[in-house]
Order: C-alpha cells, then sequence, then structure tokens
C-alpha cells in the first residue's frame, strides 16, 4: 500500500501534470517584455519599429512610429513586411498590447515585444508622453 501511495505521489509531482503555460512568451521562454528604461535607451539607437495600440489615443512616446489600435492588426497594411522584423509594441497599461502582441505572434512576427505597464509605466519612469492633436487612429501618422 506505502508503495502505490507513494508511485501515486511520484507521478503527480512530475513534470508530466505540471499546469501549463498559457502565455507565449513564457511557454516559449522568450521574454517579450521591455522595461520603460531598457526601452528609453534603446531609442537613441532606434532600429525598431515602435506602435502605439491604445485605443482611444491619449498620447504617445516619442520616437512612436506608428499608430494601430490593437484590434486592428491583422492584415494592416502598415505593418513591415518582414517577419523577421523588431516591433515593440504599447498601450496605456499593457493590457491592449498584450493583445497586439499575441495577434502578431500568431501572423507570424518573431521579434515583437510589449512595453511593460504601457504609457502608466513609461510615465512613472519619469519619461514625458507626447499629445499631438493631429495624430489620427488606424495607423496614420
Amino acid at each position: 500500500m506505502n508503495a502505490r501511495i507513494a508511485l501515486l505521489t511520484a507521478l503527480l509531482a512530475s513534470p508530466v501534470f505540471a499546469q501549463p503555460v498559457t502565455s507565449a512568451s513564457k511557454s516559449t521562454g522568450i521574454n517579450r517584455q521591455i522595461l520603460p528604461k531598457v526601452l528609453n535607451t534603446q531609442l537613441s539607437r532606434k532600429n525598431f519599429v515602435l506602435i502605439n495600440v491604445h485605443v482611444p489615443y491619449e498620447g504617445e512616446i516619442p520616437g512612436t512610429d506608428l499608430l494601430i489600435p490593437f484590434d486592428q492588426m491583422v492584415g494592416n497594411p502598415k505593418l513591415p513586411t518582414s517577419k523577421a522584423a523588431q516591433i515593440v509594441v504599447y498601450c496605456r497599461s499593457g493590457r491592449m498590447s498584450e493583445i497586439a502582441l499575441q495577434t502578431l505572434l500568431k501572423a507570424g512576427y518573431i521579434n515583437v515585444r510589449e512595453l511593460t505597464g504601457g504609457m502608466n509605466a513609461w510615465q512613472s519612469s519619469g519619461f514625458n508622453l507626447l499629445q499631438r492633436t493631429n495624430r489620427l487612429q488606424g495607423g496614420q501618422k
């Protein structure tokens, strides 16, 4: 009887029965998050496309290339044609950018990251947002 209990305990504790990880970034082992301070540093030698996916427009990080609402990512002609293009997405808090990140990964983009905490974290880190009244939604600059 003790042997059965020990065997059952060992089986249930094995990795085979571990909970699956649902986040694409965790399941692939790739960190898809970028901290505000790191993004600010990388903006000086920018080699990526920075996309604001938040709707409605509430401002943007200096250096933003595109405004594409998170729910209009699929097939958007403003997106880079290369699936290997480096892309960083952000929104106000992270909810919309997580959806955009997952959408881009499903579309085959492989170098996509999202700003941890979005514009809220950006401002909390001491960085400013731009408010442009001439910005239009739908990916227009």
